[in-house]
């Protein structure tokens, strides 16, 4: 249980960190860049060593760590942009919604249980998404003004399917590969490739004059990356502490970060949220809540 608390909390800190940088005027992408460095030096320390080795290249987790990596480095800076400009709560519902995916993918690969209350949460759960990504109309900020209403619909739509793979891919290595003592390993190499990616088009954008680097960033980037690494460590734990069960952990997971970042979004910055939000969020909790315990 604490793993899961671990990773609530941690995540829901993520979220709520973009807005954070937003007030500051840190460049997000850069701060994501260092977060990432990070994230290997953590693991590194953690593992008491940097697990770059030829043995662990050959191992059938390293293939799968590299698509990782790439997903966390696009689907976060997807989850910044989204954050700043849209807003936590809708953010944090269209990450954690995507909760649908992984859940298909468990009763289909392996076999888990499916309820009738489950599949009603199914669909509540698509429902909340979009009311409570729905554009704000009069009570928009002025950055959501800005974006078109495709981007007002597309960034949130297309979080929720780059997080749904990024939770299957987690918990399929878990169950295929992973173990107490290759654990870190995958992990490291996972934000060692996020690191790598980003790191190449930061020195590009540099290079070219598009971007000055902004020392803050890498402040801002420890201050993400140690959360970051480990939120995914809490997850994989909780997963492996309950084996067979991942179609309702990562629900009840999810849930929690819902609940825990837009409540703490609308108190802390004051985030206007319409009716048709708020009955979003509803059923958004409401549909979670069926999948977990259906």
């Amino acid at each position: 249980m604490i793993y899961l608390i671990g990773s609530v909390v941690l995540t829901s800190y993520l979220m709520l960190s973009f807005k954070v940088i937003e007030r500051f005027r840190i460049p997000a992408f850069q701060a994501i860049v260092f977060n990432y460095i990070t994230c290997v030096v953590t693991g590194s320390v953690v593992n008491g060593s940097f697990p770059a080795t030829a043995e662990n290249l050959q191992q059938p987790w390293a293939a799968w760590a590299l698509v990782m990596g790439c997903l966390f480095i696009s689907i976060f800076n997807v989850i910044g942009y989204t954050t700043q400009k849209i807003g936590v709560a809708v953010a944090s519902v269209a990450n954690k919604l995507s909760l649908v995916i992984p859940f298909l993918f468990s009763i289909y690969l392996y076999n888990e249980t499916s309820t009738t209350l489950k599949v009603i949460g199914i669909l509540l759960a698509l429902s909340g998404v979009v009311l409570t990504c729905w554009p704000h109309g009069a009570n928009e900020t002025p950055s959501h003004k800005q974006l078109s209403k495709a981007l007002i619909i597309g960034l949130p739509a297309l979080l929720f399917f780059g997080s749904g793979f990024i939770d299957t891919l987690v918990n399929h290595v878990q169950i295929r590969y992973l173990n107490d003592e290759n654990n870190n390993a995958y992990l490291i190499f996972s934000f060692a490739t996020a690191a790598i990616i980003g790191s190449l088009i930061l020195i590009g954008l540099a290079l070219s004059k598009r971007m000055k680097l902004d020392w803050r960033s890498i402040f801002a980037g420890i201050a993400i990356g140690i959360p970051n690494y480990f939120s995914i460590w809490c997850l994989v734990e909780a997963l492996k502490a309950f084996p067979g069960r991942s179609s309702s952990i990562i629900p009840i997971n999810n849930m929690a970060i819902v609940l825990l970042s837009s409540v703490i979004a609308w108190l802390l910055f004051k985030e206007v949220l319409t009716a048709k939000n708020w009955l979003g969020i509803l059923l958004s909790v409401a549909a979670i809540a069926l999948i977990a315990f259906g």
